[in-house]
């Protein structure tokens, strides 16, 4: 069976940088969905319907594609945070967070518009938070990076110096969980190395 192409239904950079590394080059094409839509309060099903709603919105433009959709939340005592609001949410969710571990949940959902099959699943990583200094709080939230991710710090930037220990997938901590990915390849009956490039 030959490969379709890969499109990625993300604005993510992280997403695309984690594909690319991984050597597969997709085509990204933004979802635009509005997730206002979704009120989920279980951070599982939440991000595999956000996952799968987000593929649907791009899949119609791609006859013969691999659509994947992804969504990234951060539970902390089951409380959901996606990404913050503004500069002051991002500070009082770091003041929780730190000397904490939170629970980072990537929906992954897999449209295979070829054999019309689509399959959905999660991924989780436990993270645990160092203690920080207002301080420095105050600073990594300057630097704007808390404001672009769920969870509010990007363990592939300065928020990795904010980070003591993971345990589960790294790769799904930044956005996307490629041991999950291979093996939602291999459920559709592809190898993941046909989408080298």
């Amino acid at each position: 069976m030959g490969s379709p192409s890969f499109v990625l239904a993300s604005a993510s950079v992280a997403r695309r940088r984690l594909l690319q590394t991984a050597g597969i080059q997709p085509f990204v094409c933004a979802s635009d969905f509005d997730e206002s839509q979704v009120q989920i309060n279980e951070p599982a099903q939440l991000v595999k319907t956000l996952a799968q709603r987000k593929a649907e919105t791009v899949a119609p433009q791609f006859q013969s594609a691999l659509i994947m959709g992804c969504d990234s939340v951060l539970a902390i005592n089951g409380e959901i945070h996606g990404k913050p609001a503004d500069a002051e949410q991002a500070r009082q969710r770091w003041q929780k967070m730190q000397g904490r571990f939170g629970d980072l949940y990537t929906g992954h959902a897999l449209i295979d518009n070829t054999q019309k099959i689509t399959l959905v699943k999660y991924q989780v990583t436990r993270v645990y938070f160092a203690q920080l200094s207002d301080r420095t709080i105050d600073a990594y939230v300057a630097t704007g990076e808390p404001l672009k991710c769920a969870g509010a710090f990007a363990l592939e930037g300065r928020g990795s110096l904010f980070v003591e220990k993971i345990e589960g997938c790294y790769s799904n901590v930044i956005g996307l969980s490629l041991p999950l990915l291979r093996q939602m390849l291999t459920e559709l009956g592809y190898n993941v190395t046909d989408f080298w490039h």
